[in-house]
């Protein structure tokens, strides 16, 4: 199989091409190494893996055209995206620009490329979020493939509104799409503006680790190997047309999680003097912070077989010592 994999040196989209390399023939690379990108990603490919990195951005429109051009490509996976809500907030117009605009031409060029290819197995799959439904009560059940979408801040309003483009390219054109709406996703190549990555970071260098709010809004939280092995199998097994929902079995509030990873991080690396719980500071909230996500994920789980496979509690031992092993100078500054 070959792919063009659209925001690779992301979080998600590398760790998907570290775990997957080996089930392509061929991997193009377009990513425009944003101040999230892992500039590092080659480092982790294995020597025979036929890979191809190109500097560039999916709103150029020339680029995108002239690479279908210039490959033939069996998929498009698309991980190229902005997706830091606190930025969404300050400041959309990046958010549209990219999220919208950028899937738009990604699609136009896919949908030119398909119809001249005639390649019954091309398929295009967007990863989404699980923000594009909303915010859930306390007891409302878990957002289906079948739920409104109903975001509530920009960054998950150009996500929903990415879906749905994509949507009208299938049912319009017949662009075989393909969408994934995975939960929170955590683990190593996190950037360290996010929460986990940014808790971590601020309780080794000895500084508040700050809660917004009560601390009691919750998510439902996704290991990223285990969101990659659910996008691979979706890319193999799903039908055209269809989005699945990718999950995790741990659904805690943010207070809860924050004292799981200090409680682990006392074990790795004990304080001299107290505990790392002792630095949480709540502060105030930010803006449309919605209180609660969680999708089901019955749909991929019981029609593609897949099913996570590690718990939270495995998931964070495993961040944390990625994290002090290989950024060890990065706490130390």
């Amino acid at each position: 199989m070959k792919a063009l994999i659209t925001g690779g040196n992301g979080f998600i989209g590398a760790n998907f091409i570290i775990q997957n390399q080996h089930k392509f023939e061929q991997i193009v690379n377009l990513d425009n190494l944003s101040y999230a990108a892992n500039l590092d990603l080659q480092s982790f490919l294995l020597k025979d893996c036929s890979y191809t990195f190109i500097k560039g951005s999916i709103t150029d429109e020339d680029l995108v055209a002239s690479i279908f051009e210039k490959f033939q490509f069996d998929c498009v996976i698309n991980f190229a995206a902005e997706s830091h809500v606190d930025r969404s907030i300050v400041s959309a117009d990046l958010f549209v620009e990219t999220n919208i605009v950028g899937v738009f031409i990604l699609a136009k060029c896919a949908l030119g490329f398909y119809e001249k290819s005639k390649n019954p197995k091309f398929r295009f799959l967007q990863v989404s979020t699980d923000e594009v439904y909303g915010a859930l009560d306390g007891y409302e059940p878990a957002s289906t493939e079948l739920s409104a979408l109903l975001p509530n801040n920009p960054y998950s309003a150009t996500k929903a509104s990415a879906e749905m483009l994509l949507r009208s390219f299938n049912r319009t054109f017949d662009l075989p799409t393909l969408t994934v709406n995975c939960s929170n996703n955590y683990g190593p190549l996190q950037n360290s503006e996010k929460f986990i990555p940014t808790l971590i970071k601020s309780a080794l260098n000895d500084k508040p680790l700050p809660i917004y709010g009560s601390g009691l809004q919750i998510r439902d939280w996704l290991f990223v190997n285990d969101n990659c092995s659910a996008i691979m199998c979706v890319l193999e097994n799903g039908a055209p047309g269809e989005k699945y929902n990718v999950g995790g079995t741990d659904q805690v509030t943010n207070i809860e999680i924050t004292n799981r990873l200090c409680a682990l991080l006392d074990e790795y690396k004990p304080k001299n003097i107290g505990t790392y719980a002792d630095q949480i500071l709540f502060v105030a909230d930010r803006l449309g912070h919605d209180f609660r996500y969680d999708v089901d994920f019955a749909k991929i789980k019981f029609k593609l077989g897949w099913f996570p496979a590690t718990s939270l509690d495995d998931g964070l031992r495993a961040t944390i010592s990625w994290y002090i092993n290989a950024h060890q100078n990065q706490y130390s500054r």
